[in-house]
């Protein structure tokens, strides 16, 4: 779904920093800290991170490129919600079936519309005016739900309602208010402003900012091999001519990143510790925020190299559902048995509990009210029973 607007920038000054400090336990602040940045800091310093914007169009050649000699990794990736986050309104399965829909807030009254040519509008009746649009991008694989993107005279609004997958229906789409609008035009949905919609692409869809411009209409659906790997122009056009070196070095790898760059990597879009920590994100709704639940677990503050994002998720593979299939992810460090002891190489302590289904005590599921939906905490720890969701 639509994500949540994050204002991304530079690292806290010292002062905030020690403000931080005042507000959280240490034992919450990372021992890995003056490694980590902002995505902002990380994209000044890199050759390349996901969002940062600076290649052309041109270097961009889409998955069927790549698809020439990695057939099998972009069959399987197209299967990954990361790829179907973002389509165009016209190939949104959701909106086909749920066409002609209609709901009502207060005395204003919405329905989204099939229209020639596959396309659908989204209209909104006041008591005394009417608004009428059409939508133009669908966001959301549907696992949670999907929201919907208008184009209104040059900007985006993001419609008042969204599709949930629980709810099999429509409800008010996150951020937005349920009570009684003002006016017909806050009835609509949220206008964005050119910055948040270019963020809300950066993570939906691929090459949508190209030379540093905003350019939505030449953006690829969805996260594709690109948005992680990087342009593919210059390294198809190495290997084709033969060039090894200049080919393998021409792609981004972020496989080879270093635990704390790689677990940053993947926050760029799914939210580093900093960049949480820098809006203030508190509550139940920062659980969405992978990346920097994770980096507020106990295990990571030991920088144990083998607790990254990609330990457990192959963004190549469709998401594994079975909780039962990352125990073998668990027991890579902690030891099943309560007679062996710590080894620098499985310096984990064993459960006392139980050997199997890990996840399901520590890495415990809480719902967003507003999202209708029970997301996975990222903040591995013993959880008490009882206690109330840790910032």
């Amino acid at each position: 779904m639509l994500s949540r607007s994050v204002i991304l920038g530079r690292r806290p000054s010292l002062l905030a920093v020690l403000t931080l400090a005042a507000s959280v336990s240490f034992a919450q602040i990372p021992s890995t800290i003056a490694e980590q940045l902002t995505t902002q800091e990380r994209i000044e310093r890199s050759k390349w991170w996901p969002t940062d914007g600076k290649a052309t169009r041109e270097q961009y050649l889409g998955p069927q490129a790549c698809a020439f000699c990695h057939n099998a990794l972009v069959r399987t990736q197209a299967q990954h919600s990361m790829a179907n986050t973002s389509l165009k309104a016209e190939n949104s399965q959701i909106l086909n079936a749920n066409a002609e829909s209609e709901f009502h807030l207060s005395e204003y009254r919405y329905k989204i519309s099939r229209e020639p040519h596959d396309a659908f509008s989204y209209a909104v009746r006041g008591p005394e005016t009417r608004i009428s649009v059409l939508i133009q991008w669908a966001f959301g694989a549907g696992k949670v739900g999907q929201s919907y993107l208008a184009n209104e005279k040059g900007r985006f609004r993001e419609v008042r309602f969204s599709y949930f997958s629980s709810l099999h229906g429509f409800d008010v789409t996150p951020n937005q208010s349920p009570e009684s609008p003002s006016s017909i035009d806050k009835a609509a949905g949220r206008l964005l402003e050119d910055a948040e919609a270019q963020r809300c692409f950066g993570c939906h869809t691929t090459a949508s900012t190209s030379g540093h411009h905003f350019q939505p209409e030449n953006a690829i659906p969805g996260v594709s091999c690109e948005a992680c790997h990087g342009p593919g122009s210059q390294h198809v056009a190495a290997m084709k001519a033969g060039d090894l070196s200049v080919g393998r070095a021409s792609i981004n790898n972020p496989g080879q990143l270093n635990p704390i760059e790689l677990v940053d990597f993947c926050g760029a879009c799914h939210t580093t510790w900093w960049d949480a920590k820098r809006i203030a994100a508190t509550g139940v709704a920062n659980i969405r925020f992978h990346p920097y639940r994770l980096e507020s677990s106990r295990c990571w503050g030991k920088g144990d190299a083998r607790l990254t994002c990609l330990a457990c998720h192959n963004p190549h593979q469709p998401l594994v559902r079975d909780r039962g299939a990352y125990d073998v992810r668990c027991l890579t460090c902690h030891l099943n048995s309560t007679q062996a002891k710590p080894m620098p190489d499985r310096p984990g302590l064993p459960c006392p509990v139980a050997k199997k289904d890990c996840v399901t005590c520590h890495m415990p599921k809480y719902e967003v009210p507003d999202m209708h939906y029970p997301y996975t905490d990222h903040r591995i720890r013993i959880v008490k029973k009882g206690e109330s969701f840790p910032d």
